[in-house]
């Protein structure tokens, strides 16, 4: 479930100027580059959801598609997986994945968590945020009010328990440029169902949906598009498809995410990243935690942005990112919540990607309101194994009109003014329309909240 990243180093003269992407473009997911994709023969896992659930076809379009929030929090007691470099690519074949998938109950569901850490095959501390996050999982979705709680608390935390275990045998590491795992296990449709019963539809909102229509339009013209976008919770990307699935399933699934380089040592959110597309870079806010890491950090680095743009190339592109570096936190003295502000280099290197990769593209300042779902500590944590907070409630994402980065800047006086200006015209969009969201969720006035500039709308009814 982790979608997270944060450090305090940059190395930017081995990248060519267009490649230079500050590590601040870390965001949501995180992972280092190295990939073994593992062949399981685990069989699938169907899984519930309080709406109706996400079908799939291949790259053309898919469809699918939920009081006051009820919180919960998980905590991992430590540093679950300390390496999955060099994994033994066959550890699986000696360990069966049978103990959570034959679990009829609960109670099987912690027998089960026991009986692997008695047999050596699961750490005491990964365990121990099994049942935490079972617990913590079971109240929000009952607090949905949905008659089938139970029965899809278990079904879906039977599916995670099964896929962390699986992975604690055999790590899965991941490529710069990892593409979402559909087969023979859907992680996709997976990450989507397991969040889904933690969203109150009734009270979710998407800003500009002809926005995001008018997206999709140029995306099948060939061009490139780059969502610059605030960055709130572990949850984004299932949000962001669960608000679109039904209307876009194409975009929703489609979406590639820059991501930082945290969620590799977290079993509990692997399961989530290996069902997204992701460009995997190691944060700026962790580059220094292991001096004898920095080489491999900077080398990998370059290798995703080198993905990068090699990807931007080939056009019809959909690249989330989140230039502030993080996720948003609230003011220490109001409690309030805004958008962390971007980082003004985070944003120019992007930018001149996307100009130098031929096809033509398009920058949208994307806000997303869900912090009440899964909140982030209340400051930057080094260590892994945050305390985790899980919510029922309302969320939103709103877009809109793409910033033209010569039209902004036409009267700037020098470069560095433009960047600026540039940061500061898609910073000031991404905040006014996440204003509009609050108004709408927290503030409980729904449509009413709509402006001149963002109509918000519910594409799921």
């Amino acid at each position: 479930m982790s979608m997270t990243g944060s450090s305090a180093y940059y190395v930017a003269h081995a990248i060519p100027p267009f490649l230079r992407l500050s590590n601040k473009t870390m965001l949501l997911l995180s992972t280092p580059p190295t990939t073994f994709f593992p062949t399981s023969t685990t069989p699938r896992v169907t899984l519930l959801s309080s709406t109706s659930s996400s079908s799939s076809s291949s790259i053309s379009l898919r469809s699918s598609t939920a009081p006051s929030p009820s919180c919960s929090s998980v905590t991992p007691k430590d540093n679950c997986l300390a390496s999955a470099k060099h994994s033994p690519p066959n550890m699986s074949a000696s360990v069966s994945s049978r103990t959570f998938l034959n679990a009829q109950s609960e109670q099987d569901v912690f027998a089960g968590i026991k009986k692997e850490v008695e047999a050596g095959s699961l750490p005491a501390n990964v365990a121990a945020g099994m049942e935490e996050v079972y617990n913590n999982y079971k109240k929000a979705v009952i607090q949905s009010g949905d008659p089938k709680a139970n029965e899809i608390v278990l079904s879906n935390m039977i599916a995670l328990l099964n896929r962390v275990f699986l992975d604690v045998t055999d790590p899965f590491v991941f490529q710069p440029h990892h593409k979402a795992k559909r087969e023979p296990f859907d992680y996709y449709v997976f990450g989507q169902n397991y969040i889904r019963p933690l969203v109150d539809f009734k009270n979710a909102y998407v800003g500009n949906m002809p926005l995001f229509i008018e997206m999709e339009e140029k995306l099948k013209q060939g061009h490139n598009i780059i969502l610059m976008s605030n960055h709130q919770t572990e949850a984004d990307p299932a949000i962001i498809s669960l608000l679109l699935e039904t209307r876009l399933p194409y975009i929703a699934e489609n979406l590639t995410y820059v991501a930082g380089d945290r969620v590799i040592t977290d079993p509990l959110s692997k399961p989530f990243s290996i069902g997204r597309n992701l460009i995997c870079v190691y944060s700026k806010k962790h580059m220094l935690d292991d001096p004898a890491l920095v080489e491999m950090k900077r080398t990998a680095n370059i290798r995703a942005l080198k993905e990068m743009a090699m990807l931007l190339r080939n056009g019809s592109q959909l690249v989330w990112i989140a230039p502030s570096g993080g996720r948003d936190r609230p003011d220490a003295q109001t409690r309030e919540w805004v958008p962390a502000p971007f980082d003004i280099s985070s944003v120019d290197n992007m930018r001149r990607l996307v100009e130098h990769s031929g096809p033509p593209g398009h920058v949208y300042p994307l806000a997303i309101l869900c912090h009440d779902i899964m909140p982030p500590p209340l400051k930057v944590e080094k260590e892994i194994g945050e305390k985790r907070i899980i919510c029922f409630h309302g969320a939103g994402i709103s877009v809109a009109p793409a910033i033209s980065f010569s039209e902004t800047t036409a009267t700037c006086e020098n470069p560095e003014k433009a960047k600026e200006v540039f940061s500061k015209a898609l910073y000031n969009s991404v905040t006014e329309q996440y204003n509009v969201l609050k108004s709408a969720i927290q503030g409980k006035k729904g449509f009413e909240a709509s402006t001149p500039v963002v109509t918000l709308s519910q594409p799921w009814k």
